[in-house]
């Protein structure tokens, strides 16, 4: 899905200060000409590094349309993710928003609310069977599912518990077809994640249109105070536009 930034919206000649700062700018331009050629693919790219790190230190936007399938709403959040994640190597920003957003919709169907980890801390070294452990039912929540993850479902059949793993739409397939390598296959539950996060929205606001809206703020609040809890990077929290 599509999504476009605003640098500014008011970034042109009416702007306050600009032109103050463009004179500025072409002196400074000036005087780095002096001292000898400008490379200005290299200039350029210095400025678009610049809006890169101006747009990852922004939260996530959701914008609730009611014409708009909840499944829509959740996949563009996670499509924000991804495109934020393709910008910066090394992140992990699409499984760190599941886990949490996964973590704030159990937070709202439970009684009480779960214990919650940072996206970055591994179950081994912590000691869990999963991401999130309710009753006997383990859940791993992933964007990946790997032969690793089947073996640590494998685990916890052994040890009486029923593995979950909610995941995209691809990593459900592949999850899926790994399950089946590992004749595991009707023994582990695999949900697609916008279905499961959507479906339970409705469920909990009863699905009338102002309960779907009032629960869909109530799983960002509840997202917004696991990672504030949890993890060091703010921009991973989101915004809700009315």
């Amino acid at each position: 899905m599509a999504f476009d930034l605003v640098l500014a919206e008011e970034g042109g000649r009416t702007s306050r200060g600009s032109v103050g700062n463009m004179r500025k700018y072409v002196v400074f331009l000036n005087e780095l000409h002096a001292s000898g050629p400008i490379d200005f693919e290299q200039l350029e790219s210095w400025w678009i590094e610049r809006v890169r790190e101006f747009f990852s230190g922004k939260p996530f936007v959701l914008r609730f349309d009611a014409s708009k399938s909840l499944r829509t709403v959740v996949r563009d959040l996670l499509s924000q993710a991804e495109k934020r994640q393709a910008q910066a190597n090394g992140s992990t920003f699409v499984g760190t928003m599941l886990q949490h957003l996964v973590g704030a919709k159990l937070n709202l169907l439970l009684d009480s609310p779960l214990h919650h980890h940072g996206a970055s801390v591994a179950d081994d070294v912590s000691g869990r069977e999963g991401d999130f452990i309710i009753e006997d039912v383990s859940i791993h929540v992933t964007t990946s599912p790997s032969e690793a993850l089947i073996r640590k479902c494998r685990r916890n059949l052994e040890n009486g518990m029923k593995p979950v793993i909610i995941t995209t739409y691809r990593g459900a397939v592949l999850a899926e077809g790994l399950a089946e390598q590992a004749d595991m296959a009707d023994r582990i539950d695999v949900f697609e994640a916008e279905q499961f996060i959507a479906g339970n929205l409705y469920e909990i606001g009863k699905f009338a249109q102002i309960g779907r809206r009032t629960t869909a703020e109530q799983l960002i609040s509840e997202y917004n105070a696991i990672v504030d809890e949890c993890e060091t990077d703010p921009s991973l929290r989101i915004d809700v536009f009315r």
